[in-house]
């Protein structure tokens, strides 16, 4: 394991233009496993980049896109240092829009750029990719995973949001074009992912015979792991950490 990682800004060309994103892994040795990880809903920031240096430090290439880019490059929402929604409830507001117009085909056109440029890349290693997504990014994970069944060989969700609802174009069903193993990190204080919601995911992945885990942790609000918000919990982050990790040294 490396302790000492490099981190850039690096730009993506997509079919809609230029995605800003953050590159980050290993200072030597290499080359190493891909991991693409997706942002949450507040975005391309200091903390994001802090948690992709560390699964850099454990022996990968990770790439965080914007995948707000349409909309300019980050930060898209100017965010307050620390971000407490019961304080500050505008931020939702001026992000929901944002959210809204990334459409499931328009996030997947850019996976498969932030797939291809990781294939690309002298310092990638190997065919398969890991991806791990947190909130509105764990559904993007997990889609990813089902759209692109062949080039993803590993994909964790945490405190996800809208994993399995009753949408035509829901990510769960997708299952049954899922190569990957799948570990989710539910928030059991989470309304954007109700008990009825993992039971319907599990359910769908378990008929398609996908290789997966998912796990509720309890007293864990919607966006534990982002230490610069007020849903965080260091415990749950832990526990995160270790399940992704053993995650990708298995199947990276």
């Amino acid at each position: 394991m490396s302790s000492a990682t490099n981190g850039s800004s690096v730009d993506i060309p997509t079919p809609d233009g230029t995605a800003d994103a953050y590159l980050t892994h290993p200072a030597e040795g290499g080359p190493h496993p891909a991991v693409l990880l997706y942002m949450d809903a507040f975005g391309l920031r200091p903390h994001l980049k802090a948690m992709a240096d560390r699964l850099a430090a454990a022996g990968y290439v990770v790439l965080v896109p914007n995948v707000f880019h349409r909309h300019g490059e980050a930060p898209v929402v100017e965010l307050p240092e620390f971000i407490d929604l019961a304080r500050r409830p505008e931020i939702v507001q001026s992000i929901l829009p944002v959210l809204e117009s990334l459409t499931p085909e328009r996030a997947m056109r850019d996976a498969a750029a932030y797939l291809d440029w990781l294939a690309a890349s002298p310092l990638t290693a190997g065919e398969s990719v890991g991806v791990t997504g947190y909130c509105m990014g764990a559904g993007l994970a997990l889609r990813t995973a089902g759209t692109y069944g062949d080039r993803i060989a590993a994909a964790a969700g945490f405190h996800g949001a809208h994993l399995a609802t009753d949408a035509p174009d829901s990510p769960h069903l997708l299952a049954d074009r899922i190569t990957a193993e799948l570990y989710f990190g539910h928030a059991d204080q989470d309304t954007a992912n109700p008990a009825e919601q993992i039971d319907r995911l599990d359910k769908a992945l378990t008929a398609a015979g996908v290789s997966h885990r998912g796990e509720t942790y309890a007293g864990a609000q919607h966006g534990y792991t982002q230490a610069d918000t007020s849903s965080y919990s260091q415990e749950a982050t832990d526990r995160h950490w270790a399940a992704l990790l053993s995650l990708f040294g298995r199947r990276l």
